[in-house]
């Protein structure tokens, strides 16, 4: 049996550029309330250069004292909510950081057409870093993630969040 040739990796668009974007936004006001400053946004692609947003979410683990209120996670019951369905298959998630194993699962369970994230999460990551949950071939559902789409200034409100948090921890002289 020979094996048929694999699809190109998927490339981003204008659209997911944009939404990207958006989720960074996002992440900024989640980081000024005090949330790890992650962003999702769920979207459908109009055009290759036209996003319609369909919901977004930012984290909320530390307001809502909810270990689930990740930003995908919100993102992802906003748009089931808004589409009147759970399945999502017609729609786009853009995401600041790699998602965890429950955001990647969640990804695949709500049958997302496309996963595109910023930056790579090597303590947590399931779509690249630590696993390859959304592309695992035993799943009825795959997604071939899009990285590193504006991981440098994702990486970097990650990094600039996290030193000040250190630096309020210090006691003081």
């Amino acid at each position: 049996m020979t094996e048929s040739p694999k699809s190109p990796p998927p490339t981003p668009d204008p659209a997911d550029i944009l939404m990207m974007r958006r989720a960074l936004e996002l992440a900024r006001a989640a980081g000024d309330s005090g949330e790890v400053p992650i962003g999702a946004v769920v979207y459908r692609a109009l055009t290759p250069d036209l996003p319609q947003i369909v919901s977004e979410g930012a984290n909320r683990r530390e307001i809502d004292n909810d270990p689930l209120a990740h930003a995908e996670i919100l993102a992802i019951r906003a748009a089931a909510k808004a589409q009147g369905d759970w399945r999502l298959s017609d729609l786009r998630i853009a995401v600041t950081l790699e998602p965890c194993p429950m955001c990647a699962g969640a990804i695949v369970n709500a049958r997302l057409c496309r996963l595109v994230f910023a930056a790579h999460d090597p303590k947590a990551g399931a779509c690249r870093s630590l696993m390859r949950l959304t592309e695992d071939p035993r799943l009825n559902h795959r997604v071939t993630p899009i990285a590193g789409i504006l991981a440098d200034e994702a990486s970097q409100l990650l990094r600039d969040f996290f030193r000040s948090l250190r630096q309020e921890k210090k006691p003081a002289p």
